[in-house]
């Protein structure tokens, strides 16, 4: 019995080392992050699609909610939830914007004044917590204009987030430029393949179709997310250590 207690015990205090060793990446955002009811599909958003790259050793929590801003994910007590749970080592990747700029009162922020100062509260608040902050830009709507350019949705929110993100000396990706650069590689109606497109009758939850430009499919979701897994990767963020290798 003595020699069955013995080996057992390093290999449960193995087993514990193990699961202490893995770390949580906290997703905070809006719809184009966010997951989707069954309901919404073929909706997805890129935190889910992240969860396809990351390996075993970490786990992604997605807590971005369609609708949401940075304000209102705050009046919420949304933030509250995260903050409650971080742990030392943890990542807390951040991406806003969309709602920011819409004009009711519960969602709104000034893009230099009031949206600046809710990142740096969940960076302030993500750091005291011994966490690891990502400030990411918000990423592109499919909206090209009359000559095949695509459109400058997000005002001066984009630049918002980076200057803030420079001021605190936050890990940046810059998911709008990145997305930008891919919908515009791809074109019109190619990029259409990303975003939340289908045929009345294709899928039951939408029987009469959809044409959307803002919010990603399932195969959108991933590939945006891999822009995420590839800033990652250019600017040697330790993060990227706990990507797969597909």
């Amino acid at each position: 019995m003595r020699k069955v207690i013995l080996f057992s015990f390093p290999l449960v205090a193995l087993m514990a080392f193990n699961a202490k060793k893995k770390i949580n990446v906290w997703l905070i955002g809006d719809s184009t992050m966010a997951w989707k009811k069954p309901q919404n599909e073929p909706e997805s958003g890129w935190g889910e699609g992240l969860k396809h790259f990351i390996n075993s050793r970490a786990i992604v929590h997605n807590h971005a909610a369609s609708g949401r801003s940075t304000k209102s994910f705050i009046d919420e007590k949304r933030w509250q939830t995260i903050i409650d749970s971080i742990q030392p080592g943890d990542y807390v990747v951040i991406q806003f914007g969309h709602n920011d700029e819409k004009p009711a009162a519960s969602l709104h922020t000034d893009p230099f004044t009031t949206y600046k100062e809710y990142l740096k509260k969940f960076v302030d608040e993500t750091r005291l917590k011994k966490g690891i902050p990502i400030i990411c830009s918000s990423i592109i709507r499919r909206h090209f204009d009359s000559i095949g350019n695509l459109k400058n949705t997000h005002g001066d929110y984009i630049e918002a987030s980076r200057q803030i993100a420079a001021e605190t000396k936050t890990i940046f990706i810059d998911m709008e430029a990145r997305s930008r650069k891919l919908v515009t590689e791809m074109g019109s109606e190619k990029s259409k393949s990303l975003f939340l497109f289908c045929n009345p009758g294709e899928y039951s939850t939408r029987p009469t179709g959809v044409q959307d430009s803002t919010h990603l499919n399932h195969y959108g979701a991933e590939v945006i997310a891999s822009l995420f897994i590839d800033g990652l990767k250019e600017q040697k963020i330790k993060l990227a250590r706990f990507a797969k290798e597909l």
